[in-house]
């Protein structure tokens, strides 16, 4: 709704009541149309301001609203008529101005603003673009160049930004309503000709075709398959090529191309996933979710290797004291160059400063005896991280939490080594750790929902994503990781080139593909765990080679490895580079006969392979070990899957996450194809579909909503 008032003797006041953020609802744009209704007939009133209780101009239209029929007054008309009033209309913004909320303000007559304020058109970001005249009257404020960043990539700006690029009339510090009212008072009369944005031209420019092209070859290249950025460059240019009204008839057309898209679709899908990853029990029913979290003011961290220097700056930039401890000095003397580095480029980024003190270095594990919780990111190695924790359940406080950064190994064992085991619970970063916004909490059997929680609170406080899961073998972001990679072990054996797989996974949306990634991570990491798995022995021949543990096994990770091929960090790996560290991958001429060689030698006849298998290969396998893990409950749900392989793994938003994949592709397909593949591949047991996905087809394929009813069912019975 919205509230209307006459405030100091002849403003009208509107404002928006929509708790949390004044969305744009049926009621708030009834509440709207009334009170300017109102407003303009009253002849007391001769300005109008509009604001947002609660200190929240508009976050935008009320998406809940995308999936029903649609009620109440249209944005579009609401704005022209504010638009056309004969009386001045300012706009009050606090807090955020965003998407449809920024249109409503473009529609005003004056736009005067808190200086905390926010501002943009994120609109992009859930595969549509700004349809209430955002394409239209941005570009023709501020002119193309600039309305095309800000629509194509959905990024906020701050006021003092929006305030230099033209959108705002005034920044304040003080009360914004207060503010507006006297601007209102002081333009009672003016005329408003030149103050209706719709009636702008956008400034010229010299060579029009130049700029689109240009814009649109930047944002095929960013978008990776996205159609909702391509969209927003066609409506800015209607902007700036043709008559306002042809213009938002453009913008109509291409909101609705967009709005009944998949990607759409997935987008805010994928919006609402977010906002419900980590909601988590405990075997014994305990919630970690309402249990609450303990003050954590200093924390440790042990090992300053890459990873353990960048949970360092998190931390550090989550306003933490942080105790820094690495035993090797060379390493540590490493550290200190590097983690002040590291925190001022992420001050420039953010706007944000840290104290020098916040950090403080040692070489001694008794450093920590006081910190609140401790964060282990020794070496992948269990004899080590098994010492580690056998000293900090000495050394710490009876109450620390002890945390972990493994990245596979087993939560309970290490739990076992301390005096608490109920105070140890899995904090797996990815690198690096200060920028990647996924955290996985990893809980075991005895991990209290109280560390559960601090876990979970500590990641929010560093901006992380934080999603809870279980304990087993590689967690669920790892897991599932391991069966996608070896399908595409199996696929260069059977005839395909690493160039073939990379191509087919990047044009699906992954910025990169299996083995451009694996170079860039380094070949030798997952040679190091096979090996300790004893897995990597090549001196096996015949049916053996291939053939570990009872399950189809592909040598060829650890032959390259062998070979010293390590990835971008030797300039060699399943490409080649001009020098070590390098990062532009090129067909290699040695790996091609190197995999022929194999191939020979194996007796294996190389076929063709298209695009479509590479994906089926890949990404089914990977989505029924997610599957397997939702049936085990390591993870709660379908959108904790997604958002840790958006988030961890790179897979495309617009495609909503693997489980939410499986849903729009066809649970019927999935188990349709993964047969098939099982039965040309019987030694690979998990092409086999998981229990769970078979039940959700035998109940008739459910919306992916309602597979935790599935589950939940399934759950009872047993």
């Amino acid at each position: 709704m919205a509230q209307y008032r006459r405030v100091s003797g002849s403003v009208g006041l509107i404002t928006l009541q929509n708790p949390p953020v004044n969305a744009l609802s049926a009621s708030v744009r009834q509440g709207i149309v009334d009170s300017v209704k109102r407003a303009l007939g009253d002849q007391k009133v001769k300005s109008v301001v509009i604001c947002g209780q609660n200190g929240v101009f508009c976050g935008g239209a009320d998406i809940r609203e995308f999936g029903r029929q649609m009620s109440g007054p249209p944005l579009v008309p609401m704005i022209h008529d504010i638009e056309a009033a004969n009386k001045p209309v300012v706009a009050a913004i606090e807090g955020s101005a965003l998407g449809g909320g920024l249109e409503l303000a473009l529609g005003c007559h004056y736009r005067i603003s808190h200086s905390k304020a926010k501002l943009g058109l994120p609109e992009v970001t859930l595969g549509l673009l700004p349809a209430a005249g955002g394409t239209q009257r941005l570009p023709r404020l501020i002119g193309v160049p600039a309305a095309l960043n800000l629509i194509t990539t959905g990024r906020h700006v701050t006021a003092a930004e929006a305030l230099q690029l033209g959108i705002l009339d005034h920044v304040t510090e003080h009360n914004t309503v207060d503010v507006a009212v006297k601007f209102a008072l002081s333009v009672t009369g003016e005329s408003l000709d030149g103050r209706r944005i719709s009636s702008f031209s956008c400034a010229p420019l010299s060579d029009l075709d130049s700029l689109f092209e240009e814009a649109m070859l930047k944002v095929r290249g960013a978008a990776r398959g996205a159609i909702a950025p391509v969209a927003c460059v066609q409506a800015v240019r209607a902007a700036a090529t043709l008559p306002y009204a042809q213009g938002m008839e453009r913008e109509k057309e291409l909101m609705a191309t967009l709005f009944h898209s998949g990607q759409a679709r997935a987008l805010q899908y994928f919006f609402f996933a977010q906002r419900a990853v980590g909601r988590w029990s405990t075997p014994s029913g305990a919630r970690w979710d309402t249990s609450q979290p303990r003050p954590v003011r200093k924390a440790a961290v042990i090992g300053l290797g890459t990873m353990g220097r960048g949970i360092t700056v998190a931390l550090a930039q989550a306003g933490l004291s942080v105790v820094a401890v690495e035993t090797h000095a060379k390493q540590l003397m490493e550290a200190k160059k590097a983690v002040p580095s590291m925190l001022k480029r992420g001050a420039v980024r953010g706007g944000t400063t840290i104290e020098p003190d916040s950090i403080t270095y040692s070489e001694t594990v008794q450093a920590v005896a006081d910190v609140d919780l401790v964060i282990e990111a020794v070496f992948e190695d269990m004899a080590l991280k098994e010492k580690v924790f056998q000293q900090l359940s000495i050394v710490c406080k009876p109450d620390t939490l002890l945390c972990t950064n493994t990245s596979s190994l087993d939560v309970d064992h290490l739990a076992s080594q301390t005096r608490h085991p109920e105070l140890v619970v899995g904090m797996h970063f990815f690198a690096p750790a200060h920028v990647m916004k996924l955290l996985e909490v990893v809980y075991g059997r005895r991990s209290s929902p109280a560390a559960v929680a601090t876990a979970m609170q500590l990641g929010k406080k560093m901006g992380k994503v934080s999603v809870a899961v279980g304990n087993c073998r590689g967690f669920a972001g790892n897991r599932m990781l391991k069966r996608y990679l070896e399908q595409a072990f199996f696929l260069l054996e059977e005839g395909a080139t690493p160039e073939l797989v990379d191509r087919a996974l990047e044009e699906f949306g992954f910025p990169m593909g299996v083995f451009r990634m694996s170079d860039l991570s380094g070949l030798d990491v997952g040679w190091r765990v096979r090996k300790a798995d004893g897995l990597a022995d090549t001196s096996l021949t015949g049916t053996s080679a291939r053939v570990r543990q009872g399950c189809r096994y592909s040598p060829l990770g650890d032959l390259l490895c062998e070979h010293g091929r390590f990835g971008q960090k030797t300039g060699r790996g399943w490409y080649q580079y001009d020098k070590p560290g390098g990062r532009v991958a090129k067909s290699d001429p040695w790996l091609h006969n190197f995999l022929d060689e194999y191939r020979a030698r194996h007796g294996l006849v190389p076929r063709c392979i298209d695009q479509q298998e590479v994906l089926e290969r890949c990404l089914f396998v990977l989505i029924n070990e997610g599957f397997q893990i939702l049936e085990e409950g390591i993870a709660a749900g379908p959108e904790d899957i997604d958002a840790i392989y958006v988030f961890g793994y790179g897979w495309p938003r617009h495609r909503g996450g693997p489980m939410f994949y499986a849903d729009m592709v066809g649970l019927e397909r999935v188990v349709e194809r993964l047969e098939r593949y099982h039965q040309a591949h019987p030694n690979v047991p998990y092409l086999q579909p998981s229990g769970l996905l078979r039940r959700l087809v035998a109940n008739g394929s459910p919306p992916i909503h309602k597979w935790r009813n599935v589950i939940k069912n399934r759950n009872s019975q047993l």
